[in-house]
């Protein structure tokens, strides 16, 4: 497959494409990240650790992870209810992955963000 059939709307069950689809939004990734900081963390652990997310859009993202597998949600029987979220082995299996995407944003950023202010000075 080349680039060009990537594109191609034909291609709509595309692994790469749906992929991408559900982790490249503005939440997914940082949300993923943002669990490895503790084996579980709360809504408000979540949210007060992302502190520009707001509390729909951290719903809507833990849903949307829990929906993927990439996130388990534990329920518990009590008054007031407790939830907790962590990865899941394939969050785990993904976070490589992330990591090295981390890792290249962080050495290359500087060039990038040099690249788009020359560009514009022209």
């Amino acid at each position: 497959m080349n680039r060009t059939d990537i594109q191609n709307g034909s291609y709509a069950d595309c692994p790469i494409r749906m992929i991408l689809a559900r982790i490249s939004d503005k939440w997914s990734i940082l949300t993923l990240f943002t669990l490895t900081q503790a084996p579980v963390m709360r809504f408000n652990e979540l949210q007060k650790t992302i502190p520009d997310i707001s509390q729909k859009m951290l719903t809507v993202t833990l849903r949307t992870l829990e929906e993927d597998g990439l996130v388990k949600r534990q329920i518990y029987a009590q008054v007031p209810p407790k939830v907790e979220y962590s990865l899941t082995d394939r969050a785990m299996s993904l976070l490589p992955h992330i990591n090295s995407l981390i890792s290249w944003a962080q050495e290359n950023m500087d060039d990038i963000i040099n690249d788009r202010k020359t560009r514009r000075g022209k």
